[in-house]
């Protein structure tokens, strides 16, 4: 018999992840690697664990995270992302605590482009009197 999954889509700046939660007893795995091994540092792995914390479904489902591009803050926003959205799928009644939490909203903020005549987004070059 097929096993019951879960899939959730995140993405934040220019990453984007994959997330399946099947059930299980809370093994967090991205990229084939364990959570801690793949981030390291533990404000994001706190960042990729809210949904599940907050839903008090920490140990009832393991997430599979597949997650490319971006830095590692902006992977770990996206797992996120992705992790409130396959709960939801699992159990829409968390939506509320899932939408007061803010972990429902997609973050908008990307890396501004670089304009002609400028250095970067915004910094323009020195400027010269004479």
């Amino acid at each position: 018999m097929a096993q019951v999954q879960f899939y959730g889509t995140g993405r934040r700046k220019n990453a984007i992840a994959r997330v399946r939660l099947v059930p299980g007893e809370g093994r967090i795995i991205v990229n084939n690697r364990p959570l801690n091994e793949y981030f390291g540092q533990k404000i994001l792995e706190m960042l990729v664990r809210q949904p599940l914390e907050v839903t008090d479904m920490a140990g009832r489902f393991d997430v599979l995270a597949r997650v490319e591009g971006g830095g590692t803050t902006g992977q770990a926003g996206a797992i996120r992302l992705g992790i409130a959205r396959a709960l939801l799928q699992a159990d829409g009644d968390l939506r509320p605590v899932l939408k007061r939490n803010g972990f429902l909203t997609r973050d908008p903020r990307m890396k501004e482009r670089r304009k002609y005549g400028l250095k970067k987004a915004r910094k323009a070059p020195q400027f010269s009197k004479r």
